[in-house]
């Protein structure tokens, strides 16, 4: 069971609610990500405390490979760890963006795509996200709502609420919209293509670099199922947001002691703190569980007791065999 250290990055539209949610010191401003847990080389998670102290998630994977993954995650990703997750604050809009499938991701160099999720944990008065389209677009009018800043006027914008989640495959076109604070899942991949940004400029003035025809091949104009995932959060009990090939997720509110038993499950676990503190009991080792915090388990931990100081939110997400 292991505890990272934080990756804080500051960013055009970031805000300032990340470093006070997540118990973080910091003289950074701007924060628009913590990536909490990422495998993703130059921005690699750190052990914070324990034996394995010190050491990157990376070297985790070298040294435990199929113990920490599981044996079929391990055999589909080898020493690679597949989710990165990040906590998100956008004080601004941001960019209209989409991402690859594996397969397109493949053919242009990169190891996979990205389909993700977002859980909001906080939205600001009229907050919205936008995922996917009100209804098909014609392909052929692409370039124009790209060039026009009309691509924003097809798309299914969503006024957001705490609680609510979203699932975003890849090659649905997507924005997360000011004031929104959400936590992301999502695979281990950091190729994103911006169709649109607003003409916003960076302190040197320059309009950010669009990826207008590098996009196109990835886009799915027919994609309008961007409603809020459906679900009923049950007290202590896991609920099940999102069932993909990538990642299942579970809602976790908790009141109470609560133990989880994974022996029929072959794949790591990670918990994500939402809301609230819990200790996270694995064998002889307890950890606390803190908001913007993940904890990782092994495939080998099969059984964790969870007792909560009050009530307790969490994310509980894993890849099924």
């Amino acid at each position: 069971m292991w505890t990272f250290h934080p990756i804080l990055k500051t960013t055009i539209w970031g805000g300032e609610k990340i470093a006070k949610y997540a118990g973080i010191s910091t003289s950074l401003h701007n924060i628009g990500e913590d990536w909490i847990l990422s495998d993703v080389e130059g921005s690699e998670s750190v052990v914070d405390e324990g034996p394995d102290q010190g050491k990157k998630l990376s070297q985790l994977m070298r040294h435990y490979g199929p113990e920490l993954l599981g044996d079929c995650n391990y055999k589909r990703f080898g020493h690679h760890f597949p989710l990165l997750i990040k906590i998100i604050d956008a004080a601004q809009d941001l960019s209209v963006q989409v991402h690859p499938d594996d397969e397109l991701a493949r053919k242009r160099g990169y190891s996979n795509g990205k389909t993700e999720m977002w859980y909001v944990i906080g939205a600001d008065k009229d907050a919205r996200l936008a995922n996917g389209f009100l209804k098909p677009v014609d392909p052929s009018k692409y370039e124009e709502l790209v060039e026009s800043g009309e691509i924003v006027d097809v798309m299914n914008f969503n006024t957001i609420h705490p609680g609510e989640a979203y699932f975003i495959p890849a090659g649905r076109v997507h924005a997360i919209g000011k004031g929104a604070f959400v936590a992301e899942i999502q695979q281990t991949s950091d190729v994103t293509y911006r169709l649109y940004d607003y003409h916003r400029k960076d302190k040197d003035g320059k309009e950010r670099e669009l990826h207008t025809a590098l996009a196109f091949d990835a886009i799915n104009f027919n994609d309008t199922d961007g409603k809020a995932v459906e679900f009923t959060p049950i007290d202590n009990f896991p609920v099940q947001m999102v069932d993909s090939p990538y990642f299942t997720t579970d809602l976790l509110k908790l009141s109470g002691k609560t133990t989880r038993d994974y022996s029929e499950l072959d794949s790591f676990v990670v918990l994500i703190g939402i809301e609230g503190t819990a200790s996270v009991k694995s064998g002889n080792q307890t950890v606390e569980l803190t908001p913007g915090r993940a904890v990782l388990l092994a495939s080998t931990e099969t059984k964790i007791t969870l007792t909560p100081k009050g009530n307790v939110t969490m994310l509980e997400t894993y890849i099924k065999s």
